[in-house]
């Protein structure tokens, strides 16, 4: 079978076992297609994490980076596999392996799109970048977080397009123009410890926290917008401080987190949640993480390109909106940059015999060089 450069370049890529933060040497394959092209690349490694920064031209107008990450999850149970995870093995027009949806394929797309768009225009206006990460799927810490100060010292960006996998059932049908935040929050309800025989002489903090909890199921945070829907406070974990039948615990432990919009704030969750501690009458103790602001674009021009873009070589009209969870994207709006995410279907993402329709990779290769020539 011969086939197109982008999936040859998206199997080199699967078959590299980069599980976060490894990346095995993804960045290095990358970097030498850049250069051969003219571009110049930066690898910077923090930690165990790798991250590659590529760039071209210098020119006024504007400046577009694609954003991606190299690392994948774990397999799970390689037995259960159809085909080996790491083989990128091509069955009935699908490429599988651990990555080829969530986000091999779009990073070998946006990085040959890059190329060819250079080669055709070599005095091209503005600038085109690139920067990957092997931190993506893991804590994110040592990533993209540390990459964007380092960058923009000598890089200013308009535009942002992540290559995550937005698409849901055919390849553009949803573009992600935004992300909700994420804030994690760890209560602790405290009690009174005793023996269950002498309740009396103690407080249960599960009874003390029944009314608590039927409040947070109930309460409304904010109404969202035309974009974002309502912020969302979900439960993910409940215990005690005891795990012996006869001792009432002295504490009840809640970890939750909130998705929130940008009619929220950190602040005015962490009040409204203090509030109804308060009303209950509880004793309590807070640990909060926050572990990504939202971000929204409104750029009307940008998205009437992803639309042009997508309908030319799809004849589908594309839904914006803001579902999902978090991406790096969070790390690069905070600079005032307009952030996007296109890419291709999401339905096998994490899980096993993980694919992508081989024809979606090669279109989405020629939907990001469209976009690029409408941009800059």
């Amino acid at each position: 079978m011969d086939l197109s450069p982008v999936i040859q370049l998206s199997r080199e890529l699967i078959q590299k076992e980069s599980i976060t933060p490894d990346d095995k040497g993804c960045q290095k394959i990358l970097s030498t297609l850049l250069m051969d092209a003219g571009f110049t690349c930066v690898h910077k490694r923090f930690g165990d994490v790798d991250n590659l920064f590529a760039w071209h031209g210098d020119k006024e107008g504007k400046s577009l980076m694609f954003l991606g990450h190299t690392d994948v999850v774990p397999t799970g149970d390689d037995s259960l596999w159809k085909h080996p995870p790491f083989s990128a093995e091509i069955d009935t027009d699908y490429l599988y392996g651990r990555g080829s949806a969530d986000m091999k394929a779009a990073v070998a797309a946006f990085t040959l799109a890059m190329i060819d768009y250079v080669k055709e225009n070599p005095d091209h206006n503005g600038k085109i970048s690139l920067m990957v990460t092997s931190d993506e799927e893991g804590i994110a810490h040592d990533g993209v977080k540390k990459m964007m100060p380092y960058v923009s010292q000598n890089h200013d960006f308009d535009y942002c397009i992540v290559g995550e996998p937005s698409s849901s059932e055919k390849l553009g049908d949803v573009v992600r123009i935004g992300r909700r935040g994420s804030l994690h929050v760890n209560i602790t309800i405290h009690g009174k410890q005793g023996h269950v025989a002498y309740p009396q002489n103690a407080q249960n903090p599960i009874f003390l926290s029944a009314n608590f909890i039927q409040d947070l199921s109930e309460f409304l945070w904010d109404d969202g917008n035309e974009d974002f829907p309502p912020t969302s406070f979900q439960i993910s974990s409940v215990k005690t401080s005891s795990n012996t039948s006869n001792i009432i615990p002295e504490s009840l432990k809640i970890q939750a987190n909130f998705r929130y919009s940008p009619e929220s704030s950190e602040s005015s969750l962490k009040t409204q949640l203090e509030q109804l501690l308060k009303k209950n009458n509880l004793t309590f103790t807070l640990d909060w993480s926050l572990s990504g602001l939202p971000f929204h674009s409104k750029n009307k021009s940008l998205k009437k390109a992803l639309n042009d873009s997508i309908f030319d070589f799809t004849q589908i009209q594309p839904t914006f909106n803001t579902a999902g969870g978090t991406s790096d994207g969070r790390f690069v709006a905070p600079s005032g940059v307009d952030v996007v995410e296109l890419g291709v279907i999401n339905k096998t993402i994490h899980q096993i015999d993980e694919c992508v329709k081989i024809e979606d990779v090669e279109t989405l290769e020629k939907i990001y060089q469209n976009l690029i020539s409408k941009l800059l």
